[in-house]
């Protein structure tokens, strides 16, 4: 309804005035109101501007009647689609729910479509705001994908192809997944240092950034440049400090947030996996995202993972979500080659005596308890989250934290 519906009172009858381009609407959302009595009359007076007369109070008795799910429908189909039909026959209206006036529905769109659909979104969000009886409305918009069709669409975030067995990727000698059961540990921090620790040895290292709600390996490797496909079907990484590099966060605006389901985001694994030049590599090291879902399930059922590496701090919530990551590993025969205990301790300034953060020797305790070795203890320096902010991991300037590093690494494929 437009913003043009308005009524006045004159000589104890109620008048309501409306765009007669919209007539239908007034009309059916009028019908909907079986409780009220619809003694009035319709009168046009022109081609655009027309008016309904009612007896005393009706209009204010409209106005509190309860919008419905079945109105809004019916409004919604006045959304036509560029490509034909409108958002409803085309079913991209989903989860419409109505609670006192409050309306809030998601519009679906297909993952071609959905760069240019905010001007449908937002026009949809203006019809349905206008309905008598409508308090607000929310309207999101998400894109799902479509099957894939040959050649392979570079645009990241379809679903996943092939069957449900691990595969080897060509060139890649070993895949080291460093993963945590919680998020806030430091991870991605460990995973681009040991990267770059194993390129200073001479290994030819990749690094996947696989945390594709929260990609963070772009700001600490201190890349933005778009990677490019030479041909459409293959992406060509980026390089920083010796390490080859994939991030989602390098094709998408770095504001934007992705809104993808389970499905979306194991294609996405998967398309970064293979479609990804990522050359002769003696080991690809993946950065996971927290816990035990969709990502970790793909990487570990349809690839040839080498081993995970878990990372924990020694807080006892840390360590209840680390054994939850363990599990699953166990569960999928997975090698765990072992812990790496992050933020374990600070370095007084004045003596150099180590001081426990979060108490002393827990992670030490876990790995013992799980016959899983224990790599190394990052300390609690200051200077490693302001390298990463500054795209130069700290294992890049050397340095006891560097050192810590690379005597992890020595330890990796003992």
């Amino acid at each position: 309804m437009e913003a043009s519906l308005l009524h006045t009172k004159e000589y104890g009858i109620d008048w309501l005035l409306f765009n007669t381009q919209n007539c239908k609407a007034v009309l059916t959302w009028m019908q909907h109101q079986s409780k009220c009595a619809m003694s009035g009359q319709i009168t046009k007076m022109n081609s655009r501007w027309g008016w309904w007369t009612f007896p005393d109070n009706t209009i204010e008795r409209l106005r509190k009647l309860t919008i419905t799910n079945e109105i809004i429908v019916q409004e919604l189909r006045r959304i036509g689609l560029p490509d034909g039909g409108d958002i409803v026959s085309r079913q991209f209206v989903k989860a419409l729910t109505v609670d006192n006036g409050r309306v809030s529905f998601v519009l679906e769109v297909p993952a071609n479509l959905g760069p240019g659909m905010e001007p449908v979104r937002s026009a949809a969000e203006k019809l349905v705001n206008n309905l008598p009886g409508v308090e607000s409305v929310s309207v999101v918009m998400t894109a799902h994908a479509q099957a894939p069709k040959a050649p392979p669409n570079l645009k990241i975030g379809r679903h996943p192809t092939g069957e449900n067995k691990a595969v080897k990727l060509p060139g890649i000698d070993k895949i080291v997944a460093v993963a945590s059961g919680k998020g806030g540990v430091g991870k991605s921090t460990i995973a681009s240092n040991l990267a770059v620790s194993l390129a200073r040895i001479g290994k030819r290292v990749g690094l996947l950034d696989a945390d594709i709600h929260g990609p963070s390996l772009p700001m600490m490797m201190g890349v933005s440049k778009r990677p490019v496909s030479p041909d459409g079907k293959i992406i060509r990484p980026l390089v920083a400090h010796g390490v080859t590099m994939m991030s989602i966060g390098l094709l998408l605006p770095a504001e934007e947030a992705v809104i993808w389901r389970g499905p979306m985001l194991m294609g996405a694994l998967q398309q970064m996996l293979q479609q990804v030049e990522w050359g002769k590599l003696d080991v690809l090291v993946v950065d996971l995202p927290p816990g035990t879902g969709d990502v970790q399930l793909t990487l570990c059922q349809r690839f040839d993972l080498w081993g995970a590496v878990i990372v924990c701090t020694p807080q006892q919530v840390a360590l209840l979500d680390a054994r939850r990551a363990i599990a699953m590993f166990n569960k999928l025969n997975i090698n765990i080659v072992g812990m790496i205990a992050n933020m374990t301790y600070s370095i007084c300034e004045e003596c150099g005596h180590p001081n426990p953060v979060f108490g002393a020797g827990s992670v030490n305790r876990e790995s013992i308890k799980l016959g899983i070795p224990l790599l190394g203890e990052i300390p609690f320096d200051p200077a490693v989250g302001r390298s990463g902010d500054a795209g130069v991991p700290i294992a890049t300037q050397g340095g006891n934290v560097a050192a810590v590093f690379s005597n992890i690494v020595s330890k990796l494929f003992q």
